[in-house]
């Protein structure tokens, strides 16, 4: 479509919002509102886009980046101002004109794409007042308005179409009659239009409303006086429902989620509860793959197939091979290869990375750590700043003592070496491969291969302490335990 364009309206405030962000990057499922906008533009075929900014505009931009040409609308002059801001932008080849909000994030590239194709008057493009589909009036419209039929068109727009099943105006819920009011055909703020008849209607716009506003609805009522066709197309509630507030964003968060679990299922994932199941816009996850209730899978994580995930996990920009168990864990920014066995209980954090066949066991703490082939850290240890070679062990109660109060250290331990349990490895140390610390040692200087380190304070033991301890003193007071 190299001929169409879309402009996408994202200098509102937001003010249900109730936030210092703008209401275009609030984000659903992982992403900013305004980015599955762009998605769904994109997948339409549009690759000419406009972003007309004004509110947080800086903020837009450096999320966005640079890949889009924006408009200022520096005062909110309404949705009319924000197009007419946009269209010097536009290239000379532009013939139809997507105009969409920055806050609809539900919609898809299929109603995008027969949106314009009722604008162009192609056969069975157009609905009806009821949303059946068939032909419209011959040749194409000037403009087509995206609509919806909501159960309560409270605060909405309303639809009023003519005897030909054409779009007559749209009337704002506020300057509705009674008669207007009963109408539950609304206007979804998306719409397309032939470029030069919207210049030429944007021109005679007027602020004649309440606001001091030019609506771009008004739009609809001149083409229709200058004798134009304005067609419509009906889309599903749940789909072209815009986000407001913070209850809307939690509601098409629901939709979103629900989108990605069955997106999934039908890829051949198992998810055991999907309303319990939190997965974000573009997790990617491997066929016979379980994932089990009350986990999250967030920003760019993907996991392997016939993995076991859950319950209670939170995976955070992560990668999992395949046949990976992970229970009751969070993972951040790390990797797992294939076969590794993590959790209970697990924390890794970013920079972790496990080779094949690693196990992580419960309350373990990995942080920048690289852990080799087969090597197991069954619990109750924290290994921060380290590299673990193939095939070592790392007793229980394992410490790193990473950390001097100005810099952080390096441990590395190497292949098939034993770390013996309670041992703390003061960092920068290292312990060669078949080395072996002895349980309950500091251990401060390096470790040659094959050899044993113990450091222990002698052992010193008192006989007969427990009598000794409860004997009486000479002024015949007898010391408690806790006296001694």
């Amino acid at each position: 479509m190299s001929s169409t364009a879309a402009v996408i309206l994202a200098a509102g405030q937001g003010k249900r919002m109730k936030s210092a962000l703008p209401k275009v990057l609030h984000r659903c499922a992982g992403a900013p509102l305004i980015a599955y906008v762009l998605d769904a533009v994109a997948a339409a075929g549009i690759d000419e886009v406009v972003i007309v900014i004004g509110t947080g505009a800086s903020l837009v931009r450096e999320a966005l980046g640079d890949g889009y040409r924006y408009a200022l609308q520096e005062q909110q002059l309404g949705t009319g101002d924000a197009v007419a801001k946009a269209l010097p932008q536009l290239s000379a080849s532009c013939r139809d004109l997507l105009v969409l909000c920055g806050d609809t994030p539900l919609l898809t590239p299929g109603s995008l794409t027969r949106l314009l194709a009722a604008r162009r008057g192609e056969h069975g493009a157009r609905t009806g007042r009821d949303g059946s589909t068939g032909p419209g009036a011959a040749g194409a419209a000037a403009a087509c308005v995206l609509t919806s039929i909501f159960d309560d068109p409270a605060g909405y727009g309303r639809i009023v179409r003519d005897d030909t099943g054409l779009v007559a105006a749209i009337v704002e819920d506020g300057d509705a009659t009674p008669e207007q009011r009963e109408i539950r055909e609304i206007n979804t703020g998306t719409y397309a239009f032939d470029r030069v008849a919207l210049e030429s209607a944007l021109s005679h716009l007027q602020p004649d409303n309440r606001q001091g506003e030019y609506y771009l609805t008004d739009v609809i009522g001149l083409l229709r006086q200058d004798g134009r066709a304005v067609a419509a197309v009906t889309a599903p509630p749940a789909e072209t429902a815009g986000i407001n507030s913070r209850r809307d964003l939690a509601a098409a968060e629901r939709i979103f989620r629900q989108r990605e679990c069955e997106r999934l299922m039908d890829a051949g994932v198992t998810i055991i509860d999907p309303a319990a199941t939190y997965i974000d816009h573009g997790v990617e996850v491997g066929r016979d793959t379980v994932i089990y209730p009350f986990c999250f899978l967030e920003g760019q994580t993907r996991v392997g197939a016939d993995c076991l995930v859950g319950p209670g996990t939170r995976l955070i920009d992560t990668s999992l091979g395949s046949g990976v168990t992970v229970q009751s864990s969070l993972l951040v920014e790390s990797s797992a290869g294939d076969g590794c066995q993590i959790g209970p209980f697990a924390y890794l954090r970013p920079g972790t990375a496990l080779a094949e066949g690693v196990k992580v066991g419960d309350f373990v703490e990995l942080k920048q750590t690289q852990v080799g082939p087969g090597s197991k850290i069954p619990h109750l240890s924290y290994i921060g700043d380290t590299t673990i070679g193939a095939g070592v062990n790392v007793g229980a109660g394992t410490i790193t003592c990473n950390y001097d109060g100005v810099s952080k250290h390096r441990t590395s331990i190497g292949d098939g070496a034993f770390i013996g349990s309670n041992t703390n490895l003061v960092a920068p140390v290292s312990v060669g491969s078949g080395a072996v610390t002895g349980a309950g040692s500091t251990i401060t200087r390096d470790v040659p291969e094959d050899a044993l380190a113990v450091e222990r304070s002698r052992q010193t033991v008192v006989a007969n302490w427990r009598q000794r301890k409860g004997r009486k003193e000479e002024n015949g007071h007898v010391r408690k335990p806790e006296e001694a």
